[in-house]
């Protein structure tokens, strides 16, 4: 039988699940043996996994789980040193030489476990079968927005808390936005993606101006000076070979109308970030980093945006992934398979 063993998470302002009560009930009735851990945290009620039938264990105990259960989460483990000795499945950010990557892939070779990446579960296409990428999006943007507010008042974006639900979100930042003189313009790049459609239905929402661009945009590699022209540039693109530098380092003391960056896909430590004026990320505690004043110019780079709507992201993101969870009875076929093979190919080089 297959055991799944749900786990808390232990990184602070994470909130989201990737399995709802609902479907631990499909789970459970496909004949899936179902642990969840308890948590202080998460935004889905205990009590209502407990009624679909899974089995309730201590937080943190899932290194003590037996052999042979697959331990669920989202976001990393504590970087204790242990050796991993089960199959994972969460975001192990371990493939693109991360520090903290490496280290990740040297604990699973001394125990002997496995990763089954969430960002590679993909289908034969290669496109992944469930992303976040919406919601970060919509958090993106909504914390860029109040980042433009905090500065028309001559200060800088305050600590952020998760919010109930995006209707309250939207209540909250909507004050702000009314004092203003005029809607700010915003640039979307990468606008037709997951991530830059949750941007731009956040931005349209509360009346913003917006400018959404895609391949089609960018595709003579730049410069690009019509992003200085506009308040606020949300970036939606993935640092990768080939991505084109939408915000050099000149951009800083350049005349710009530019005042915040929301850098949404968020990794400046690679060679390739197309945003060269900021070099490291951001947090809840202090969201914004100002990188010029005078005229000031603010970046956003949190990387767990989505744990700011962490019911709507919960609930969205565990439906995609649930008709591959409900598949790990065949976990050497398919999406599970695909994912072994992109591990196997990183744990020989790490």
């Amino acid at each position: 039988m297959v055991h799944l063993w749900v786990r808390a998470e232990s990184r602070p302002n994470e909130d989201r699940v990737g399995l709802t009560p609902e479907g631990a009930a499909a789970l459970i009735g496909a004949g899936i043996k179902l642990t969840i851990e308890q948590s202080p945290h998460r935004v889905l009620p205990l009590a209502d996994y407990i009624a679909a039938g899974a089995e309730l264990a201590p937080e943190g105990s899932w290194p003590s789980a037996p052999r042979d259960a697959i331990i669920f989460g989202l976001k990393e483990l504590p970087e204790d040193g242990t050796p991993l000795i089960h199959r994972h499945i969460m975001f192990g950010h371990a493939y693109k030489g991360q520090t903290a990557g490496r280290v990740l892939l040297d604990r699973f070779a001394a125990g002997g476990g496995m990763l089954y990446d969430l960002e590679y579960l993909v289908d034969p296409g290669g496109r992944r079968v469930a992303a976040f990428g919406y919601w970060a999006g919509y958090a993106g943007a909504a914390v860029a927005t109040m980042a433009l507010i905090a500065q028309m008042h001559g200060a800088i974006c305050e600590p952020i808390a998760a919010m109930p639900d995006a209707a309250r979100l939207r209540a909250a930042i909507a004050p702000g936005l009314a004092a203003l003189s005029k809607p700010p313009r915003v640039i979307i790049i990468g606008a037709k993606g997951r991530v830059g459609t949750g941007a731009t239905d956040f931005c349209r929402a509360m009346g913003l101006e917006v400018t959404p661009w895609d391949m089609a945009e960018t595709a003579h590699g730049g410069p690009f000076p019509e992003i200085l022209d506009h308040a606020i540039f949300l970036n939606c693109i993935l640092a990768m070979p080939g991505v084109p530098v939408f915000v050099p380092e000149s951009a800083t003391t350049a005349p710009r109308a530019l005042r915040v960056i929301g850098d949404i896909a968020c990794d400046p430590g690679s060679d390739f970030s197309p945003i060269k004026v900021y070099d490291r990320i951001t947090d809840w505690a202090a969201p914004a980093l100002r990188v010029h004043d005078a005229p000031p110019l603010d970046v956003i780079a949190i990387d767990n945006l989505p744990s700011l709507l962490p019911r709507e992201s919960s609930q969205d993101y565990a439906a995609q992934l649930l008709p591959s969870l409900m598949t790990l009875d065949r976990i050497d076929q398919g999406v599970w398979a695909r994912a072994k093979s992109t591990f196997d190919q990183h744990i020989d080089t790490a």
